[in-house]
């Protein structure tokens, strides 16, 4: 028999601001970086680059494409957003949506380019290099 669980107003009160805040802290983090792609792209780019994880032979053309993914990201719409890091999801829990989809667009996308010679390490340090630059964006803005 299956059992029937109420959600009790105070419940749903406590449901709603956990979802409003992690929208909240969604828009923001897009934002803020649509404020500040190019300063970004330059950071992230330049961070995976000397951490290892990227290797190329040209970083001002890894910069631009991380530029136009994080462009894609600002103009894209929440279907689009969810439907590109759906395989990155479960990566780690409690994720930034803006980090888990650089990484995705690294992982997928970025390591088939034409100056990019690998990409090494895990998903996760790829995740973890991009949302600790974002973090440091957020702080200062």
């Amino acid at each position: 028999m299956a059992k029937i669980f109420y959600t009790g107003n105070r419940e749903a009160k406590l449901l709603s601001k956990i979802e409003s805040s992690k929208e909240r802290e969604r828009l923001r983090a897009i934002s803020t970086i649509r404020d500040n792609i190019d300063a970004f792209s330059n950071k992230v780019s330049m961070k995976l680059i000397e951490t290892g994880l990227v290797e190329t032979v040209s970083k001002s053309s890894i910069e631009n494409q991380i530029a136009r993914c994080l462009d894609a990201l600002c103009k894209a719409e929440d279907f689009d957003i969810d439907y590109t890091v759906a395989p990155f999801r479960t990566l780690i829990s409690n994720p930034n949506i803006a980090s888990l989809y650089l990484t995705a667009f690294i992982v997928e996308k970025l390591i088939n380019h034409r100056d990019v010679i690998d990409v090494y390490g895990s998903d996760e340090d790829i995740y973890y290099c991009i949302n600790k630059e974002l973090a440091i964006l957020l702080q200062n803005s």
